[in-house]
């Protein structure tokens, strides 16, 4: 197990790119203290923490959210994924921290597995059908339904920049209040959508994944999950300052997410399938940078059993460094 910090070494201060590198020193992630967490959630997130997965303070989470969100299309590369039950056994076998899905999955495929994977409920949604300038999920489910079925924690989908903000806002702040109320770790899947992002970089731009980040700590998230930057040069200069000149790796760009993410943790979202030498990428630069750890659904279920069991094999063999 690294010393808090240990493996993150020091950035150097870096004039030429006019942004001062040496904010992102000696990053460590939070403490349960910190966090001002209540008895109720530091309870749930000692499970999902240390009592599952890698067991060392990290967090490797597999979703199976895609069904709503996305359709029955990202079942297609691999069938075998279509079964709930059989993303289920590779999240018991594959030893990951915890399962997050929507209420009908948990109602209907979860109760085998109790107490063999932390549950956590997705509570909110929406179909791809309809285009995302507009982008708000309503709620599927409650932090009620969620202590009704033995959830460690709730998954929250908030588009940050949407013209619908304002409503998604304040429904999300309902579920912190009852996340709040019965002790339920809040995740906030925190998405930059809308016409007004796309005009200021794009949603995957450092300044709309940086900007996230902030906003699910402003609102109370305890954990925010996020995509990885990516740096578009014909997109920068529309980009507000100084983010039209801040080209920063990867490693250097989720290690400011991670900065102004504060006091609330960092999860990486896997995305899209990649090779597996891509997934291994991501996954390293994510715990490099001081994230909690990773949320990888699609880079793992759409594999092959084998493949998927190995693969989370090496994830947690990678986080085993980066315990706290």
């Amino acid at each position: 197990m690294l010393a808090a910090g240990s493996a993150l070494g020091f950035v150097p201060y870096d004039i030429s790119k006019g942004y001062d590198r040496a904010m992102l020193t000696s990053l460590r992630r939070p403490t349960f203290d910190e966090m001002n967490l209540s008895l109720g959630k530091r309870a749930r997130l000692h499970r999902l923490m240390y009592e599952h997965g890698t067991a060392n303070g990290t967090l490797l989470l597999l979703p199976l959210d895609q069904g709503l969100e996305h359709g029955p299309v990202d079942f297609f590369e691999n069938p075998d994924s279509v079964d709930t039950d059989w993303v289920l056994r590779l999240a018991v076998e594959g030893q990951f921290s915890g399962f997050a899905c929507h209420v009908g999955l948990a109602e209907k495929y979860m109760k085998a597995y109790a107490g063999r994977v932390p549950l956590v409920l997705k509570v909110n949604g929406k179909t791809n059908v309809p285009p995302d300038d507009a982008s708000f999920s309503p709620l599927t489910s409650s932090v009620e339904d969620a202590v009704r079925l033995g959830a460690d924690a709730v998954g929250y989908t908030l588009y940050v920049g949407s013209p619908a903000q304002d409503r998604d806002i304040a429904q999300c702040d309902e579920i912190r209040k009852g996340c709040e109320k019965y002790g339920m770790p809040l995740i906030i899947w925190s998405y930059p959508r809308g016409s007004a992002v796309k005009a200021k970089g794009g949603q995957d731009s450092l300044y709309a994944v940086d900007y996230a980040a902030r906003v699910a700590c402003e609102v109370g998230a305890d954990i925010v999950k996020l995509n990885v930057p990516k740096w578009e040069e014909e997109k920068a200069a529309s980009m507000p300052k100084p983010y039209n000149t801040l080209n920063l790796d990867e490693t250097e760009a989720l290690r400011k997410i991670v900065k102004s993410a504060g006091r609330t943790l960092v999860l990486v979202s896997g995305g899209s399938k990649i090779s597996d030498v891509d997934t291994y990428h991501k996954a390293q630069v994510a715990m490099e940078a001081g994230c909690v750890g990773l949320i990888f659904g699609r880079n793992m279920w759409q594999r092959t059993w084998e493949s998927a069991l190995a693969m989370s094999s090496r994830m947690r063999s990678l986080m085993q460094q980066y315990g706290q």
